[in-house]
């Protein structure tokens, strides 16, 4: 049976030999056509028709077809799905044994995508590779369409959750793992397994020299790095695999480490809302849809990339904030340089289509038309402030790129190099010789339809073309009796005949095969002028990039002037002194009502603020804003504030909300536990943890001991005590500020006159003595005998509770939950004398005293302010 096949099924299954795991896109004619169960996924995700072909004698195989014009929306529904696609083309103009020869061009995936229709211009499209080893984890990414490739490497003690964080900001189309690995519980994306092998050190850093052409990887920061070394090894191997091309556009390859940038877990990506919101998933809405002021493509995925990894090194943002500086102090030239930048294309994407030979000739007109307007930019940016040097000196207009674009290309080619006329008359003496040996056959094509009316005297005669006959006379059916002899009939029509002569078709012959002789030689000297232009890509992507900061820091400075924010001011310290805050989403809603600014000021000792008050009115507004002010500053923006000094943050750690994981197997009190656990593991006290209603997801009595301990470990543990904002309907919790020297307590100021509660949205000291959830519940529109009868159920529990409530120390000793015969002893023993500090000692005997010994009188130090915070 194997003999009957026919040759282009062998050919076919060889193929498809070699590319098990891809669609094979199969190039016939006009058509890619898909076979067997790759046919049967086609049809079934492109909603495709489902035909058969036959292969040997009584067999047939399952077969769909695309056209070759339209493939890439097609390719760009399974792309998104996690398909891979293998697309194999005819090589070669001579057939070899009577078949044309045909292989795979290229393997595209997800994270693997050149073409502009099948990525987003407003984002990245990362590549990734993760691998795991005893002692620590290493993490690479690539973003082909733009060149930028980094690696980094956690040791072991810094190693815990880095891969899941990293995963969470750079949010790859694709990650690449070893067989032996496990993320499905870390990443939800797509996922491509590779052999371990792959992720070998020492392979990896063999195929990274050989690629950079350099003797050692020092000078890329990758030193010792292993892991790092694997995961960018791993990468590179997959690129010669799927798509070779992009390798000539990895020109550098940058480490960092986990130090270098505030690391952001995926629950604080989410709760803070940064790039999109958590109900509708848009970016109106989120903070990156406050930030974006941004005029060009590259600028808005740097600025998305600086949101997503604030700065941890105070002269790197001060840099930043230098230059948002210059463009906030000049509102005047900031506008001129921001609309000479509104004109430019997305330098990078250009860049890199050009050098893998996926531009068309009007991408290189547009590519010609930015490097001229940059020339522009720098001119207006240079010498303006020193805060700006160094991204101007980044800045090379390639002045032989935009030369060679605009002698070798027309003004307005066509869209592809499939229609003449692409490269300008005069920059190639051959083809121009070429072009006008066929003038005289082309202009004797031209004047055949007047010549041929007055030599027949037929008025309606008409010359015309088409692909299937190609030149031909048409004659109207009246006149059909007039034609000349020597006309030969091809046609007939219903109102009309066709004719063909034998000198028109000589000539046509000529003409047909002159038109391909030009496009073949336009296409070769097309290649060349792309090569060339290629050699400059280092400089034009160094150019892309300064260009790209110019358009993020100006775009900054103007949301700060427009929105009235301030420059932070960053401390080496551990101060928390915003001033009038605002909420940089909530304050601009379009019809909210005017804003209330609230401060954050931590005075000396405080470490833990237990913020109550009633639901809508304002809590988790304040938590958020906090924290968005925080990042803003250290990503190197303006914040919204009146005044902001803030001691550096190693990361925000929120929980906020509840959401069922039912996929996972999650309730919402898992998922809130989880992430409580998470953050006691691994906050430091450098760290912000913003901490709205723990302990809510189970009953009152189990919240509430939750909530109380996880206070104290945070107030006590010497590795924590971190800048914490905990929002709690626990009433009980306030206590806590009577026994620990560093809690603080506020609520949110409500007035209540005749009846009506009226939310002030003002955060004042002290703690709230009612939560008014029944009057939200009006407000929610509950059925007005509900609302009744809540209050009375409300005031009987009240009531209750006042009779049945204990001294105050007993409280103190039944909330502490450990229950024992001497619990001051037991304490004693399980003391670490070794990691106490003296001011710990102190705290810890003030915490006894007040617990033990009934003192309940508070140190005058230690007095809530009286001025609101």
């Amino acid at each position: 049976m194997a003999d009957s096949i026919s040759p282009v099924r062998k050919q076919y299954l060889e193929i498809k030999r070699q590319h098990p795991d891809a669609i094979v896109f199969f190039r016939l004619g006009d058509f890619y056509e898909t076979f067997d169960q790759d046919a049967e996924t086609a049809a079934r995700e492109l909603e495709i028709v489902l035909t058969s072909r036959n292969v040997a004698k009584g067999v047939r195989v399952p077969m769909a077809g695309i056209p070759h014009h339209a493939a890439e929306s097609y390719l760009a529904k399974l792309i998104s799905r996690g398909f891979h696609v293998a697309i194999c083309e005819q090589v070669g103009e001579t057939p070899v044994d009577g078949l044309f020869p045909r292989e795979v061009v290229r393997v595209v995936t997800p994270g693997t995508v050149l073409e502009p229709g099948l990525i987003p211009g407003v984002h990245n499209n990362f590549l990734a590779a993760a691998v795991s080893g005893p002692d620590g984890q290493g993490f690479a990414f690539v973003d082909i369409t733009t060149g930028e490739f980094f690696a980094a490497q956690a040791t072991e003690a810094a190693a815990h959750g880095f891969v899941r964080h990293e995963l969470a900001r750079v949010s790859p189309s694709e990650l690449l793992v070893p067989e032996e690995a496990s993320l499905e519980s870390e990443w939800s994306g797509h996922i491509t397994v590779l052999p371990v092998w792959k992720f070998d050190p020492a392979r990896a850093e063999e195929k990274l020299k050989e690629h950079f052409g350099v003797r050692t990887l020092d000078g890329f920061g990758l030193g010792g790095l292993t892991h790092a070394i694997g995961a960018a090894g791993a990468i590179l191997d997959y690129l010669q695999a799927t798509q070779p091309v992009a390798l000539a556009l990895l020109s550098g390859l940058s480490a960092y480490g986990p130090s270098d940038f505030m690391a952001l877990d995926s629950a604080t990506r989410r709760n803070l809302e940064l790039s999109e919101t958590l109900r509708t998933g848009e970016v109106q809405g989120s903070l990156m849809g406050v930030l974006d002021a941004t005029m060009t493509p590259m600028g808005r995925r740097m600025l998305r990339q600086w949101m997503g990894k604030p700065l941890l090194d105070r002269d790197r943002i001060e840099t930043r904030l230098d230059q948002v500086q210059s463009f906030f102090d000049d509102g005047l030239w900031r506008a001129e340089v921001r609309q000479a930048m509104k004109r430019l294309s997305d330098l990078e994407r250009l860049t890199n289509r050009v050098a893998s030979g996926l531009a068309g000739p009007r991408d290189l007109v547009h590519l010609r038309d930015s490097l001229e307007q940059i020339g522009g930019v720098r001119n207006l940016v240079d010498g303006k402030d020193p805060a700006l040097d160094s991204v101007v000196s980044e800045i090379d207009p390639c002045p032989p790129v935009s030369d060679l674009v605009r002698k070798a290309i027309v003004e307005v080619p066509p869209a592809t190099l499939a229609q003449p006329g692409v490269i300008r008359p005069g920059f190639s003496q051959e083809l121009d010789q070429m072009v006008d040996s066929t003038r005289q056959a082309r202009d004797w094509i031209a004047g055949l339809e007047a010549t041929e009316r007055e030599r027949t005297g037929i008025k309606s005669l008409k010359v015309g073309y088409n692909k299937v006959f190609g030149y031909y006379i048409e004659v109207t059916r009246a006149h059909a009796d007039e034609v000349p002899e020597e006309y030969i009939r091809k046609q007939t029509l219903v109102n009309a005949e066709r004719f063909i002569t034998p000198e028109m078709k000589d000539v046509e012959s000529k003409v047909v095969a002159a038109e391909e002789r030009i496009r073949d030689l336009e296409s070769e000297i097309y290649r060349r002028v792309c090569s060339d232009i290629g050699a400059h890509a280092p400089q034009m992507l160094r150019t892309a990039r300064a260009v790209a900061r110019l358009d993020a820091v100006s775009g900054l400075a103007e949301v700060a002037a427009l929105r009235d924010y301030v420059r932070p001011e960053i401390t080496e310290g551990v101060e928390m002194e915003i001033r009038d805050g605002r909420h940089p989403v909530v304050e601009g809603r379009a019809g909210a009502e005017r804003f209330v600014p609230n401060d954050a000021v931590f005075e000396e000792g405080e470490r833990i603020r237990i913020l109550t008050g009633p639901n809508m009115a304002g809590k988790s507004t304040y938590l958020r804003q906090v924290a968005l002010i925080v990042l803003l500053a250290q990503m190197g923006s303006f914040v919204p504030a009146r005044s902001a000094r803030i001691g550096l943050v190693d990361r925000i750690f929120t929980r906020i909300g509840a959401q069922d994981e039912i996929y996972a197997g999650q309730s919402t009190f898992m998922v809130e536990m989880v992430e409580a656990a998470n953050i006691l593991h691994n906050a430091t006290g450098r760290s912000l943890l913003i901490l709205d209603e723990i302990g809510r997801g189970t009953s009152t009595y189990d919240g509430l001991s939750i909530a109380w301990a996880m206070v104290e470990f945070i107030h006590n543990h010497p590795r924590l005590r971190s800048r914490t904002l905990f929002a709690t309907h626990y009433h009980e919790l306030t206590r806590l500020a009577e026994v620990l020297p560093g809690v603080r307590n506020y609520n949110v100021a409500v007035a209540e006159e005749g009846g009506r509660v009226v939310f002030l949205h003002r955060i004042i000291p002290g703690g709230a003595d009612r939560s008014y959830g029944v009057h939200v519940a009006e407000l929610a529109g509950l059925p007005r005998p509900v609302i009744h009868r809540a209050e009375e159920i409300l005031s009987d529990l009240e009531t209750e509770a006042r009779t049945a409530t204990p001294h105050r120390s007993e409280i103190s000793q039944q909330l502490a939950l450990f229950p024992q015969e001497d619990p001051l002893r037991a304490e004693l023993e399980g003391l670490d004398l070794d990691g106490l500090s003296p001011l710990d000692a102190l705290n810890k005997l003030f915490e006894w005293k007040s617990r033990f010994a009934g003192d309940d009188k508070r140190p005058a130090d230690r007095q809530t302010p009286a001025t609101p915070a």
